[in-house]
């Protein structure tokens, strides 16, 4: 996704620079990339990587310069990184995001931003060449925050919806006609709308988004419920489900492919 984000960025007119691990960018590290910038963008796997690789690359930053995390990280560390990068007079802003790789492609994606009102107006113009709807929902952490709990209630629909296609499909009913009605009504979601004919009923199982991913951020929201002592039942119910089904499938298993986990869960039942 960062890939195509760049890519959008550059075409835009921005001076892109860029690193990667896995040797893809202009630019032979993270401190080269960031040097004399004035916003440094970060879209990885977690916050944990992301400190890395704001802290490698903090000594190329001038200072005024806005570093702005687009991953799904923990809110509690992206506001103990603001900390330490306003040490440096170096300001942050989290803006996750939501829309996979192919809103990615095309530059509309949704993004949720946290972090100072000076910081935001800094990197709204990048902002706007990589999403179409952007929110400014708070203080630093507060992106973050919004995305987590975004994706739990992407979590919980999609097991909701694999159980009623199951539960569809085990009644006999055609499963094209039954979306049909649900779509229409307020069963309506995004597991209905899309990952069911796309990606389950079409066995593609390609919505662009890592099973290993939509557990983490899950584990995130209820990190957070834990934190600010509310009590989740069905947060913790949801989580343990994403965490079987990790354990289960393969190690890069696209996040609908939890619908395998749940079709064997159900065993072999009798069709009408």
């Amino acid at each position: 996704m960062g890939q195509l984000m760049a890519a959008n960025l550059a075409a835009a007119g921005f001076a892109v620079q860029s690193y990667d691990l896995n040797g893809k960018g202009n630019r032979k590290s993270g401190r080269a990339a960031a040097k004399d910038a004035d916003v440094l963008i970060t879209m990885l796997p977690d916050g944990d990587a992301v400190r890395e690789a704001v802290l490698d690359a903090l000594p190329g930053l001038k200072p005024g310069a806005v570093v702005v995390d687009m991953s799904s990280s923990d809110p509690a560390g992206t506001q103990a990184l603001g900390l330490a990068l306003a040490k440096n007079k170096v300001l942050m802003v989290d803006a996750p995001v939501s829309g996979a790789r192919f809103k990615a492609k095309d530059g509309t994606l949704a993004i949720m931003c946290g972090g100072e009102k000076e910081a935001f107006a800094k990197v709204l113009p990048a902002l706007q060449k990589m999403g179409n709807q952007i929110f400014h929902v708070g203080p630093l952490g507060a992106g973050h925050a919004v995305k987590a709990l975004n994706n739990y209630l992407g979590a919980a629909g999609t097991l909701a919806g694999f159980e009623a296609l199951l539960i569809a499909q085990a009644f006999g009913l055609d499963p094209g006609l039954m979306l049909d009605a649900i779509n229409a009504s307020t069963g309506r979601n995004s597991t209905t709308a899309r990952k069911i004919p796309q990606d389950v009923l079409t066995g593609a199982f390609a919505s662009g988004f890592k099973l290993s991913l939509m557990t983490k951020d899950v584990g995130i929201a209820a990190e957070l419920a834990r934190g600010l002592k509310v009590k989740t039942p069905f947060l913790r119910e949801t989580l343990k489900h994403w965490k079987a089904a990790q354990k289960k499938l393969p190690r890069d298993a696209d996040h609908t492919e939890i619908y395998k986990y749940q079709k064997k869960l159900g065993g072999k039942v009798r069709r009408r």
